[in-house]
């Protein structure tokens, strides 16, 4: 399992120019999440050794696959972004850390969960997270960009956001996803060529990604 250490020497490489209060912010993931997970179960306790390399580095998958094109990363920099259904606050608060010039509402409907999420953005002071307890289907708000961790097939998923962004949907899955994205085209006719999908084992040489993708849907 990879310790703190080794993590920030991974995203110091990948994400140059993080500053020293950032590295400080991600070091203290750690044992914010260890004290919360005692209290309110929002990891698997037999997988909190695994914070960095199984949660924080899968949730900064998208900010990497968002690096190998300057353009959008330098778009959602700066943009507005749903996490919807944020668990204890992934990919939005490692997300939130590595941009804090964009703003992240962290939406789930579990309110417990939302608590750990809030109280944990809150001891970070990231300023540029707000976090809701709701059914994404009942935020009124738009967004330019929806994250999220497999919280359901993509067919089942993409009704709760259609019309909710407004540059893309940037989604972590595992699995075979050729027959969910046949079924999501045939069911919401998207434009040809809008979708994206990016294996992130290609970045993290970990058995632990094999299979675990990156769906990228622009609008």
């Amino acid at each position: 399992m990879m310790d703190a250490k080794s993590f920030l020497d991974l995203v110091k490489k990948d994400f140059p120019g993080i500053t020293t209060s950032q590295e400080e912010q991600y070091m203290a993931l750690d044992s914010l999440y260890r004290d919360w997970n005692s209290k309110i179960n929002v990891i698997s306790r037999k997988d909190m050794d695994g914070l960095y390399s199984h949660h924080v580095l899968h949730s900064l998958a998208i900010a990497r696959y968002l690096s190998y094109n300057p353009e959008l990363y330098s778009s959602f920099a700066s943009s507005s972004v749903l996490d919807l259904g944020t668990g204890g606050g992934f990919p939005g608060i490692p997300l939130a850390i590595l941009f804090p010039d964009a703003s992240f509402t962290l939406c789930d409907s579990v309110g417990k969960k939302t608590l750990v999420a809030s109280e944990v953005a809150r001891a970070l002071g990231l300023s540029n997270v707000k976090v809701v307890n709701a059914r994404g289907e009942s935020l009124p708000a738009r967004f330019d960009y929806v994250v999220s961790r497999a919280v359901a097939s993509l067919v089942d998923f993409y009704p709760w956001v259609k019309g909710k962004y407004t540059r893309g949907i940037l989604y972590l899955k595992g699995g075979d996803v050729a027959e969910e994205l046949s079924e999501l085209m045939r069911r919401h006719p998207l434009r040809s060529g809008c979708v994206h999908v990016w294996p992130v084992d290609s970045w993290l040489d970990d058995g632990y990604y094999s299979g675990k993708l990156l769906i990228h849907i622009e609008r």
